[in-house]
């Protein structure tokens, strides 16, 4: 099968190699993603694939996957050495998408739209941290996530890869100005501030919430902290510091998503 496939050529994998930098991705409206299960979900989404990769020796893993859709777009073969250039994986499973990145939508536009809790991520910038919370926040049937600006870019290839698709079926809007919109955001939501020294437990809630966590190093800011409604903090301690940011979002997100009896 793949034999059919033509090797990628040099400028064309120059070109998705320049897609691990940031300001490439946007300037050329198109990001990587890696992974048979992150593929699977892409393809069962609405966005576009300009191109897909793979990887020879592994298509016992993405046959299947790869087989009803790869009609719909090109296909190229990359020996392992040039894969190892795109590649976040260890040992990859040898499929990979070139995604046309959507124009996002108007910040006013998109919130009149949206339902259900929302997840705000202030300042982060490790990508596996940030993909993680976007996967917990698709489990949990959240409606979308705001990104706050000094951010790692979501279309980051491990953001991508960390969240397992979660990125290709929950809507992510970048550069917010969270000083700015809280207030406003406090109107709709019942707001929840992620602390980890001090705060109330979670709580199951019966209206729209959301949740602001900020980085694993800082948390959220003081001047953010004591405008909310609530601070939360998961209780516990023993012999450990304190859960990972995506440990303590899951479970703060849990508890929003069930409701009081």
């Amino acid at each position: 099968m793949t034999g059919d496939y033509p090797q990628v050529s040099h400028n064309q994998l120059k070109r998705y190699t320049r897609l691990l930098d940031a300001k490439f991705r946007r300037e050329e409206g198109i990001f990587l993603a890696e992974g048979v299960k992150v593929v699977e979900e892409l393809l069962k989404s609405n966005w576009q694939v300009e191109t897909m990769l793979v990887l020879p020796e592994k298509e016992s893993y993405w046959h299947q996957v790869l087989l009803p859709a790869k009609d719909k777009f090109p296909v190229y073969q990359l020996n392992r050495s040039d894969w190892k250039r795109l590649s976040q994986d260890k040992e990859p499973e040898g499929l990979l998408a070139i995604v046309k990145r959507k124009e996002q939508s108007s910040l006013a536009a998109w919130m009149q739209s949206a339902e259900g809790n929302l997840l705000v991520v202030c300042e982060i910038s490790n990508p596996q941290n940030l993909g993680a919370l976007i996967r917990s926040a698709c489990w949990f049937g959240f409606s979308g996530i705001l990104l706050t600006t000094n951010s790692v870019d979501w279309t980051h290839p491990k953001v991508v890869r960390a969240s397992m698709g979660g990125v290709f079926h929950l809507p992510v809007l970048t550069d917010i100005h969270l000083d700015q919109l809280l207030s406003a955001l406090m109107k709709e939501y019942i707001v929840i501030g992620s602390d980890v020294h001090r705060g109330m437990s979670p709580r199951p809630l019966n209206q729209k919430a959301l949740l602001l966590v900020g980085s694993e190093s800082h948390g959220l800011p003081e001047n953010i902290l004591v405008k909310v409604h609530e601070r939360w903090r998961i209780p516990g301690g023993n012999e450990s510091d304190s859960l990972s940011l995506p440990q303590a979002a899951a479970i703060m997100m849990y508890e929003m998503s069930k409701h009081e009896s």
